[in-house]
């Protein structure tokens, strides 16, 4: 269902029918009595916490390209620190 932010803040769930049947002193009648609630995180239930991807890496892909530095080409699939 989507989300409906009023004016003073806080946020009412409606479906489009709800939301197409109320009149703008619906509206006002619910920011006078402080209905709704605050949202913490403002993307509760969008695309970006639903739509993540994995990083994929090639290990078959091989530079052809000369000027290509296979030591930046290394850097990202393997941890080449000295870190020990």
């Amino acid at each position: 269902m989507p989300y409906y932010q009023l004016a003073n803040g806080k946020t009412i769930v409606l479906s489009i029918e709800q939301y197409l049947e109320m009149s703008d002193d619906d509206i006002q009648y619910m920011i006078s009595i402080d209905f709704g609630e605050v949202l913490i995180n403002p993307f509760v239930n969008s695309a970006i916490t639903k739509n993540s991807k994995e990083k994929h890496y090639d290990f078959d892909y091989s530079p052809d390209d000369d000027d290509v530095n296979e030591d930046e080409f290394l850097d990202d699939t393997l941890d080449i620190s000295d870190d020990e």
